[in-house]
């Protein structure tokens, strides 16, 4: 059987950042304009919806006092903030912002609607699971954690929804610290039903299948693909396939979602290298009409972390178009 046709992708930057930001995620509004992470400097920004090929301003939205990691739109245009301090004191709290009615440049109240127990070490990627239910890693204890939200999302209550020695850290490689993570990205493909994750450390792509009413696991985590360097990543349940950021390696990876097809892994961006693609970080579908796997928004920290041949890069938003080949005229007499 051949493979599926690999997508030309075409990057391009949306908006600018210093250099050494370390941009974590994003989250598409409906409007298209983009909020964006900055884990290192503790900062939550806005992205106004660009034309392609046009670059934004970005605007600061807030400064926290904590480490800003996962985002998630919880109720329309309401969105569930991670903070966290890994590898310090791991306190760790997500906080709601409510940007109904909200202008640019208007400052933001965030709530703190919960606070983790003893047991979090350092909260990475968030996705929705259902209605008022998050999945939210935990990369240095190696688990996800399951949060239920209340009607409003101004109270929320937490426990563990699946440990896994895949979803393990290094305590090794973090020299200086902090070590590679271990499960990182998390996205749940409510059609497929499972939950997808990512452990860099671990070099693997997982899934874990979900019961539809409870949102619980129905099983243990499965294999499905080993990757390096892996971060975050969009799923397209169309396709069948993952489109996973490599944050030290420059790349973005085609995965198949299904397990027994590993070998099928293959670059769709930065091979050969590409001085845009520098240290990508997060992906996520535009919400314009077609875009869903057509346009993705990646978010980089221009090599802050590794940078290529010691170089380091402006941060940046980046719009990526998926370009499949065209089919073949189907000959007379074929099927």
């Amino acid at each position: 059987m051949s493979l599926a046709p690999l997508p030309t992708v075409t990057l391009t930057p949306v908006a600018l950042f210093p250099q050494f930001y370390f941009l974590e995620n994003l989250a598409v509004r409906a409007d298209g304009s983009i909020l964006v992470t900055a884990v290192l400097q503790k900062e939550l920004w806005w992205v106004p919806p660009a034309t392609p090929g046009a670059v934004v301003e970005p605007v600061l939205v807030h400064t926290f006092e904590h480490g800003v990691t996962g985002i998630a739109e919880v109720a329309p245009d309401v969105f569930i903030i991670s903070l966290t301090e890994g590898y310090t004191t791991y306190e760790s709290h997500l906080a709601r912002i409510d940007f109904n009615a909200w202008t640019p440049g208007a400052p933001v109240s965030p709530d703190i609607v919960y606070t983790f127990d003893e047991r979090v070490r350092a909260l990475n990627g968030s996705c929705l699971l259902g209605p008022n239910v998050m999945a939210i890693a935990d990369c240095f204890a190696g688990l996800i954690w399951r949060v239920d939200l209340a009607h409003d999302a101004r109270t929320a209550t937490a426990r563990v929804w699946l440990e896994d020695d895949t979803m393990a850290f290094d305590p090794d490689s973090g020299v200086p610290p902090p070590p590679q993570p271990g499960v990182n990205g998390v996205r749940y493909g409510a059609r497929t039903g499972y939950l997808y994750y990512t452990s860099t450390a671990q070099k693997v792509f997982m899934r874990v299948p979900v019961d539809a009413a409870t949102l619980d696991p129905t099983g243990p985590a499965q294999f499905v693909a080993a990757i390096d360097n892996a971060d975050d990543f969009c799923i397209d349940e169309d396709a069948g396939f993952a489109y996973v950021t490599r944050h030290r390696a420059n790349t973005i990876d085609r995965v198949p979602l299904a397990p027994r097809h590993g070998s099928e892994v293959r670059h769709v961006a930065g091979d050969p290298f590409d001085d845009t693609l520098v240290g990508p970080s997060s992906a996520a579908w535009g919400r314009g009409p077609g875009d869903h796997g057509r346009v993705a928004y990646l978010t980089t920290d221009g090599g802050t972390t590794a940078p290529p041949e010691g170089v380091t890069r402006p941060a940046a938003l980046l719009r990526a178009e998926f370009t499949y080949p065209a089919r073949p005229p189907v000959a007379a007499g074929e099927s």
